[in-house]
């Protein structure tokens, strides 16, 4: 059952998230980017990136105006999200096509997409170049969320904006099924208890 079938070495880590990063300064410049390869690297501060091969529109802008956006994207946004990352931004307005809105970011020069759950506003501070993408290693400058996500205490509930992830050459739907908590399986029932209480979600503890 557990036997193994061998690859070759690969970028063979799934899921990932699907993001659309928006970059350019001006409203000429204007380009969305549609990114696999993506993820967080420090806490303190928040840090992230961005890998983009050499070849695409969006590259160039980013590397000359060091800062972008990154949009989380829904199952809503799907279609929009592909089609941003097979079609060049060369000759293309991917806003006006995808009948996306722009919004005005409070930190960076470059616009959020309205329609994104959440919009984190990014500054490079690294490029590193490999074979065949440059990472843009970036600090989030600032966060943005849908009021329509937070709930009355004031949590983000991301799980109710149908997140969009991407497994191996599709993309999926990420189902609200709350499976525990950071911390858990080491939980006391006590807390477990409170926890549920307060959040409604079913954080269990594993017994052995």
């Amino acid at each position: 059952m557990n036997e193994k079938v061998s690859f070759r070495p690969g970028t063979m880590l799934n899921p990932v998230p699907a993001v659309m990063v928006s970059c350019g300064s001006s409203e000429e410049e204007h380009n969305i980017i549609t990114i696999a390869w993506t993820g967080i690297v420090n806490s303190e501060p928040p840090m992230t990136y961005v890998s983009v091969r050499r070849s695409r529109h969006s590259h160039k802008i980013i590397e000359k105006n060091k800062e972008f956006v990154i949009n989380l994207t829904t199952e809503a946004l799907a279609y929009a999200t592909d089609w941003c990352g097979v079609k060049s931004g060369r000759d293309t307005d991917k806003f006006e096509a995808m009948h996306l809105q722009k919004l005005s970011a409070s930190q960076v020069a470059c616009p959020m997409i309205a329609e994104a759950p959440v919009n984190l506003e990014c500054r490079v501070v690294a490029q590193h170049s490999y074979g065949t993408h440059d990472m843009f290693v970036a600090e989030i400058v600032a966060v943005h969320a849908q009021r329509s996500l937070m709930d009355k205490n004031g949590r983000l509930c991301l799980e109710k904006a149908g997140l969009l992830a991407y497994c191996h050459g599709h993309y999926y739907g990420l189902k609200p099924q709350d499976v525990g908590s950071f911390g858990f399986s080491v939980m006391k029932p006590k807390t477990a208890r409170r926890r549920r209480k307060g959040q409604g979600g079913p954080a269990k503890r594993l017994r052995k």
